[in-house]
């Protein structure tokens, strides 16, 4: 990580107030879309959006879903996300602090989403974040009494396809530190899970869909 927690909370809490506005890029309204179409809740299923910002995500999934939870490290952007909540009287949501690999959520998810947030880690830190994802309980299944993982992980983000290149968009070398595709689906893979689709909505920018993994199939 370029930056420490402290660091990049600060910095994305002075920017909070103009956050949604300046997220205007194609790219990043195709990246989010993503994420919200491939995460797909059931009215019963529980989402944990990790590093949710303004909600973005959050509040777009709560119609679905029986119940979303929005962790992020920023006071600013957690401000934001419950104003927006608030004003749309969305009720099934609930912001809090908390960070990927300490989310401070103890309660079932069947769904874990995080959007344009995971690569300000390291990619160590990354594969920490993504087993603590694995970890958490994801309820019983109708052919286990035990809990499992959540069933589903969508990750939208700033990844490589190619070469790294400061150059194009999405990439900020001093504050970001992106890992590769490949990287990202041997760290699912790792954890127990399929990765079952990678949208490439830019040479710098995908979302990659990991579905849990039970015995010898997948689960869906």
């Amino acid at each position: 990580m370029k930056k420490t927690i402290d660091e990049h909370a600060a910095r994305f809490s002075e920017a909070a107030a103009d956050y949604d506005d300046d997220q205007n890029s194609v790219e990043y309204e195709a990246c989010a879309g993503l994420v919200i179409q491939r995460a797909a809740p059931h009215q019963t299923d529980t989402v944990l959006d990790l590093g949710t910002g303004t909600g973005a995500i959050a509040l777009a999934l709560a119609e679905d879903a029986g119940r979303v939870v929005g962790r992020d490290v920023s006071d600013g952007m957690l401000e934001q996300a419950e104003r927006k909540a608030a004003e749309r009287g969305i009720e099934n949501v609930e912001f809090g602090y908390g960070e990927f690999r300490a989310p401070e959520y103890d309660g079932e998810a069947q769904i874990v989403t995080s959007n344009f947030a995971l690569h300000h880690l390291a990619d160590e830190e990354k594969r920490e974040a993504i087993e603590t994802w694995a970890a958490l309980d994801g309820g019983t299944t109708p052919n286990r009494s035990d809990s499992v993982g959540p069933r589903r992980i969508v990750l939208g983000d700033v990844m490589f396809f190619d070469d790294p290149d400061p150059s194009e968009p999405f990439y900020s070398p001093e504050v970001d530190d992106p890992a590769t595709v490949g990287t990202l689906v041997e760290y699912f893979t790792d954890a127990g899970y399929a990765v079952t689709n990678v949208d490439r909505v830019h040479d710098q920018v995908g979302v990659i869909t990991a579905e849990r993994v039970v015995a010898s199939g997948r689960e869906t």
